[in-house]
């Protein structure tokens, strides 16, 4: 009998992708430190010719102008979950690969086991666990009140039975949890490292366009909160999603960070309760606070996420510092801009803070990513300064710039009018972003230009 060839290896960065021969502790393109793991090439090079005819591998590659490709909307499923809908862009597209991370015990496995629970009576769908047994899903089904007869599990690690499995069984949906647990027989390195989950990943993919399959990927993250495995498992997926939440919160946020199908950014919010996950159809109510009076140091900002605007309130604290440096600290935004701030309310709005410690946080933990919150957090600083509450149902949106203008941010009209439904009686907004009526409803538009003249709006 003819002895098989063994698979050629090589050594590639985690990093930076750069290839070797043979291990060395680190990487000589990127200075990495013991970053390098083995992959197999003739399991790239073997792959290479489905790929080069295309997932389908019906017919080989040819060009063609994209005014002679049909204009086909993509298909979209509504999963019946409307804040995941929302974020995955309307629906689930057929063929499409989700990879869905977060935080150990923050709803991942439950979310999606709720998703094909929801499906289970329009499509077919498969659960394929590599961490749990059935036992244990079966158990976690029955707690959340889903239809156990429509929910189909396969307890499997190796991707080639995944696969092998899924082709005779051809479900619709298919969910993987978690892709770090899945391994190759094509590789030696054990499941979890940088080639075994790059092959698994690849494979899965290929599987889900070939095939139409929607596919779920659920991914562990590392302590410093990326998605554990190689950088290049982010780009092969359709969409990444990232479940956030703060520790004793029961309030659980869905991120769009990538989306192919939909808008980025785009934000989910759940509950968690005794029963599962449960959709909280008004956000900007949790992310308010209920003062039962007057409270220096608050100041409330309409922020927008993906297409969604909302209500946020925004707390800081002022007070002396017995430090040579004072703190500053900020929870849900960017602490570097949380400086540059500071130093603008010094020079162009008269208020030194140089000794003082300044702590920052946006309510509720979400993370503000955008400039609209600047003259908030400044009127939060000002009133906790000053130990002055502001105005009762004030709102305030801006960038502010080094130079102390006002500067307008997209969307103004949208975040007013999400503002006045909530009963807000005066906006402090950009000349940019005010309408030509000086009320919308009730509200009272205050338009500056200059951050003096904010501050002074303030009262």
């Amino acid at each position: 009998m003819s002895r098989m060839a063994k698979p050629r290896t090589a050594y590639v960065c985690g990093q930076c992708g750069a290839e070797y021969a043979k291990w060395q502790d680190q990487c000589e393109a990127c200075g990495a430190w013991n970053a390098l793991a083995e992959v197999v090439v003739e399991a790239a090079r073997a792959a290479a010719g489905v790929r080069r005819g295309g997932y389908a591998g019906a017919a080989p590659a040819r060009i063609v102008a994209l005014a002679d490709v049909a204009a086909e909307a993509q298909t979209r499923t509504r999963i019946g979950i409307d804040e995941l809908d929302r974020v995955l862009g309307g629906g689930l597209v057929a063929g499409s690969v989700v990879l869905v991370g977060g935080d150990p015990g923050i709803g991942k496995s439950t979310l999606l086991l709720q998703t094909l629970g929801a499906l289970g009576a329009r499509l077919r769908t498969l659960y394929v666990s590599g961490e749990e047994s059935l036992a244990q899903i079966a158990a976690r089904a029955q707690r959340l009140g889903l239809p156990l007869a429509q929910l189909r599990c396969l307890a499997e690690t190796c991707v080639e039975r995944i696969v092998e499995n899924a082709q005779k069984d051809t479900p619709q949906v298919l969910v993987v949890d978690s892709i770090q647990t899945v391994w190759t027989e094509l590789l030696t390195a054990a499941p979890g490292s940088v080639s075994q989950v790059r092959e698994s990943a690849a494979r899965l993919v290929r599987h889900a366009k070939e095939t139409a399959t929607s596919i779920f990927l659920v991914g562990h993250v590392t302590k410093e909160g990326g998605i554990a495995g190689p950088r290049v498992l982010e780009h092969m997926v359709d969409a990444v999603l990232y479940f956030e939440g703060e520790s004793g919160s029961r309030f659980r946020v869905l991120r769009a960070f990538k989306n192919r199908f939909g808008a980025v950014n785009e934000l989910g919010v759940f509950a968690m309760t005794e029963h599962g996950l449960r959709e909280v159809p008004n956000p900007s109510a949790i992310f308010l606070s209920a003062h039962a009076g007057p409270t220096s140091g608050s100041a409330v900002m309409v922020t927008r996420e993906g297409t969604r605007p909302l209500l946020v309130e925004v707390q800081a604290l002022v007070d002396q510092s017995p430090l040579a440096n004072p703190r500053r600290v900020a929870l849900g935004l960017e602490q570097n801009r949380l400086a540059m701030l500071l130093a603008v309310l010094h020079r162009h709005g008269g208020l030194a803070v140089y000794d003082q410690d300044v702590f920052v946080n946006v309510v509720g933990g979400i993370r503000v990513q955008e400039t609209a919150a600047d003259l908030p957090v400044l009127l939060a600083v000002l009133s906790s300064f000053r130990d002055r509450p502001l105005p009762e149902k004030l709102v305030a949106f801006g960038e502010v710039g080094l130079s102390g203008e006002i500067r307008p941010v997209p969307h103004g009209e949208e975040r007013l009018k999400e503002a006045a439904t909530h009963g807000f009686r005066k906006a402090i907004v950009a000349k940019g972003n005010a309408p030509k009526k000086a009320k919308m409803g009730e509200m009272e538009i205050v338009a500056v230009q200059r951050l003096a003249e904010a501050l002074e709006a303030a009262g």
